[in-house]
C-alpha cells in the first residue's frame, strides 16, 4: 500500500484546507444564508464580502458512546491494571454522564455558527445558480480587494517580515569582510615563502 504525504506549503495562512472542507461540507446550508445575506442588503452592498450564519442543528455531527451490548476480552500490551477474563462495569444509562450544576434555562442554548466569507467566495456563491455569461461575473468579480502591507524593511525578525534580497546582500557583504582578515595573513604567508 502507497503512502502519499502532501508536503506542499500551505503559506502564510495554514488552515486555508480545513475551511476549503469546511465550505464544501457546508456548501447548501452556505448557499442558503448567502440567499438570505443579499436579500437583506442594498444593491450597491453586494459585491462585498459578510457574515453567514449556519444553524447549529445544520452543522450536528456524530459523536462515539458506549453500547449496549457486544463483549470485549482483549487485553492491550501494556496494561497492568487488567487480566484477560476481567468484567467491567458499564456506565449506567448508556454512558451518558451526569455533569456538574443545575440544567439550563429557557430557550435553544445553542447559538448559529458565524463566520465570515472573502468577497470571491461571497461573489462565487452568490452568482453558482445564476445563468450569466462569464463577462458579467469577471466583470463584477474582478474587483481588486485592497491588503496592508508593511513598508520599509527589516533586519531580523521572522522571514516573512524581511526583505529577503537586500538580507541576503548584506550576508554576502558580511561574508567577504570577515573574510578579508583570513585573506591578508594567506597573502602574507605567500610572501615569506617566496622570500624564502
Amino acid at each position: 500500500m502507497n503512502h502519499l504525504i502532501d508536503r506542499r506549503l500551505a503559506g502564510g495562512n495554514k488552515s486555508a484546507v480545513n475551511r476549503e472542507r469546511f465550505l464544501r461540507r457546508y456548501k447548501e446550508q452556505i448557499r442558503r444564508s448567502v440567499k438570505g445575506v443579499v436579500a437583506e442588503r442594498s444593491i450597491t452592498d453586494i459585491d462585498k464580502g459578510g457574515n453567514v450564519n449556519i444553524p447549529a442543528r445544520d452543522i450536528r455531527e456524530p459523536g462515539f458512546r458506549h453500547g449496549s451490548g457486544g463483549d470485549r476480552e482483549i487485553v492491550h500490551s501494556g496494561n497492568r491494571e487488567f487480566t484477560a477474563g476481567d468484567t467491567i462495569p458499564r456506565p449506567q444509562g448508556g454512558g451518558a454522564g451526569g455533569g456538574q450544576g443545575n440544567e439550563g434555562g429557557e430557550g435553544e442554548g445553542v447559538d448559529d455558527f458565524v463566520f465570515s466569507l472573502s468577497r470571491e467566495e461571497f461573489l462565487d456563491l452568490f452568482f453558482e445558480d445564476m445563468e450569466l455569461p462569464d463577462l458579467v461575473r469577471s466583470f463584477l468579480g474582478d474587483v481588486p480587494e485592497r491588503k496592508w502591507v508593511r513598508a520599509g524593511y527589516r533586519r531580523e525578525g521572522s522571514p516573512n517580515n524581511l526583505a529577503v534580497v537586500r538580507t541576503l546582500k548584506q550576508s554576502l557583504g558580511r561574508r567577504i569582510a570577515l573574510s578579508a582578515a583570513i585573506r591578508d595573513e594567506l597573502d602574507a604567508a605567500r610572501r615569506e615563502l617566496e622570500e624564502a
